[in-house]
């Protein structure tokens, strides 16, 4: 269409009013219900293409459409990355306690203090978030991996070291452990007692889980394989 064709300025302005504020893009049909009836559709958009053209923003056909869109060569500069963390499960919360306070511990370690099996996808996504580790393999039969936490662990939760993981009740206060009996047991060691017990609890001692026998040194050997 011709960009010499006069365009009533009036009708120009309610045109960009209405592509800029609508939602969607807007259909030629939809202009001309909502202009004036001697308003002329394909010149106004012609001069408002043109009007806008180089500039941030451009009138863009869009299917049988019009609407607003970043100029091509701005759109690199506007975009932003943003890292989106997900809230962790309870039962990835209630792993990552256990393996913190029991540490190096192994998943059947880690099933038998929630009393549940654990889901292997569990391991792996605190693995992958940078919590926490392969430790070794304890010298028992079928040589199972032990786990630890890292110190992107202590940095995710502003802890400088160990000695700093909070007590059984203030757990229980952050809404970080609920009433089941088997999690009661990982307020640490030394830390629950039997007035800290929970009724039914299953567990006898307050002492963190261990594999016998252990090795004289730790009760590991070097991780060789890939972690379970």
């Amino acid at each position: 269409m011709s960009e010499e064709r006069q365009v009533d300025p009036q009708h120009l302005r309610l045109l960009e009013a209405l592509i800029f504020a609508s939602a969607d893009p807007v259909p030629e049909k939809a202009m001309a219900d909502r202009l004036p009836d001697d308003a002329d559709i394909p010149a106004l958009v012609s001069a408002l293409r043109a009007l806008y053209e180089g500039r941030g923003v451009e009138l863009r056909k869009v299917g049988a459409a019009w609407a607003f869109r970043t100029a091509d060569d701005l759109g690199p500069m506007l975009n932003v990355e943003r890292t989106v963390s997900r809230k962790p499960s309870r039962a990835a919360l209630e792993t990552l306690a256990i393996v913190a306070y029991h540490q190096p511990v192994t998943r059947a370690e880690i099933e038998e203090i929630r009393g549940v099996s654990l889901s292997k996808g569990t391991i792996d996504n605190l693995f992958e978030a940078g919590w926490i580790k392969p430790k070794g393999r304890r010298r028992t039969p079928g040589r199972p991996v032990t786990w630890g936490t890292t110190e992107g662990f202590l940095d995710q939760f502003g802890l400088e070291n160990l000695d700093d993981l909070p007590g059984l009740e203030e757990l229980k206060a952050a809404g970080l452990l609920d009433k089941r009996a088997a999690i009661a047991s990982i307020g640490g060691a030394g830390q629950t007692g039997p007035e800290d017990a929970e009724d039914g609890d299953v567990f006898d001692d307050d002492e963190p889980l261990t594999a016998e026998p252990l090795d004289p040194d730790d009760g590991e050997e070097p991780l060789g394989a890939s972690p379970d």
